[in-house]
């Protein structure tokens, strides 16, 4: 990057369980209700950035221009583009690093990064039976030929399909993928039921400090989180049955994988010249990021765990950088499940791992896991799957901020066998 990149700003909705809070709402109105706030927050109004990069990875065919769509409606200048952008889990911190690139490269100097799902307003797929009757039935040109067009249809042609999110190459599920993942890497149920046990708490007490208050609106009538579970206990975890392996082999529950939930979240970004010439915080500034991905479905050789590939980001950041795993102050990891980020710091510590597949001379090392996900994770926060890496970059900017000083690491696992990570610092 020729010039520093500021992270100015970052606002969020309280993440909510799919089927609550929002389940009247849709990607549109959650996505302009984050971004109106950014725009507002900041004094925005009229102003024209240099882009709004935005996504969702499930959403309906109207919502094909998200991201321009609601810019509309910011309060922005009207002059402001949008395009979107979708990579699963990593969109919204995939946007993030576009956007940081483009204005450290001197091409824009402002932007917001932003992502929204609702697993509450899940689009319905019609069957192709009934999908060409209804396109048949428009062309014609009769009231018989529409009538004919669906002489054919049967009772059953009429049962709409709802999305089910698996791999296409491998028919498996995050979660049966992930659960193979902790059979490879020897990963306990206690082990990953204390990591989500540490995630409730360490989000609730960021709630009662009042934390999240700078990062947080609340335009829905929902004030906070609301899987968050300052009540829960390892006795409460570990009665709970196991989801994709119902086996006494199985280890994944729900209460250590993250529920299906509904929020957005943005980022506003700028050259360090905006932010004086606007008046914004700087809150920390974006300094590197790498996206990787891993063979996970077994094409050119083994197949590697699905979630695994921001341990291979991260490698290449440590190498880009010259910078240890050790030398940050703080660590987001997106928790798709406990076993998850439980993999991620075991496959980081095996020489093995780090030299047959990330090509590194030894292990990375481990982490001072007081670091980790300081102010809670994903498993206890919720995950709308392409608002979660704003919502990373906008804890840590704001861990940053309060620290006065240091640098921080995100990542995020993705579907797809992908991963993104990025280094924020202060």
């Amino acid at each position: 990057m020729q010039r520093r990149v500021v992270i100015a700003a970052a606002v969020r909705l309280p993440f909510a369980r799919a089927h609550s809070a929002y389940a009247a709402l849709d990607n549109h109105k959650m996505l302009a209700a984050v971004l109106r706030a950014l725009v507002e927050r900041n004094g925005l109004e009229g102003k024209i950035l240099g882009d709004v990069v935005a996504g969702a990875t499930i959403k309906h065919a109207r919502d094909w221009n998200l991201a321009r769509d609601t810019t509309l409606e910011t309060g922005l200048d009207p002059h402001t583009p949008g395009h979107d952008v979708q990579r699963a889990c990593g969109t919204s911190l995939t946007a993030v690093a576009e956007l940081a690139y483009r204005i450290g490269g001197g091409e824009i100097d402002s932007g917001i990064a932003a992502g929204v799902d609702s697993m509450s307003d899940v689009p319905l797929e019609l069957g192709p039976e009934l999908q060409q009757a209804l396109i048949a039935a428009q062309r014609a040109k009769t009231l018989g030929g529409r009538l004919s067009a669906f002489a054919k249809l049967r009772p059953r042609h009429f049962k709409p399909a709802a999305p089910r999110v698996v791999e296409p190459l491998t028919g498996l599920s995050m979660g049966e993928h992930c659960e193979l993942m902790a059979k490879e890497w020897g990963i306990s149920r206690a082990d990953q039921d204390a990591l989500a046990y540490e995630g409730h708490m360490a989000a609730a007490k960021a709630w009662s400090d009042g934390f999240f208050k700078d990062l947080v609106v609340s335009p829905f009538g929902l004030e906070r989180d609301n899987n968050v579970r300052p009540d829960t206990s390892l006795e409460k975890l570990a009665k709970l049955p196991t989801v994709y392996d119902r086996s006494p082999a199985g280890t994944l529950t729900a209460g250590n994988s993250t529920p299906l939930s509904d929020g957005a979240a943005g980022v506003l970004l700028c050259s360090e010249a905006f932010a004086e010439a606007n008046k914004l915080p700087v809150l920390a500034y974006l300094a590197h990021a790498r996206v990787a991905a891993v063979d996970h479905a077994g094409l050119k050789g083994p197949a590697e765990g699905l979630l695994m590939a921001h341990t291979y980001a991260v490698a290449r950041l440590l190498e880009h950088t010259g910078l240890a795993l050790q030398d940050f102050d703080f660590y987001e990891i997106h928790e798709a499940f406990s076993a998850e980020v439980l993999c991620t710091l075991k496959a980081w510590e095996s020489p093995e791992y780090c030299r047959e597949k990330l090509g590194q001379p030894d292990a990375l090392g481990s982490i001072d896991r007081a670091r980790l996900n300081v102010r809670g994770g994903s498993v206890a926060i919720g995950h709308p799957f392409a608002a979660t890496g704003a919502r990373l970059v906008g804890t840590l900017a704001k861990l940053l901020a309060d620290k006065g000083s240091g640098r921080g690491l995100v990542t995020a696992c993705t579907a797809g066998g992908m991963g993104v990570a990025a280094i924020l610092e202060r």
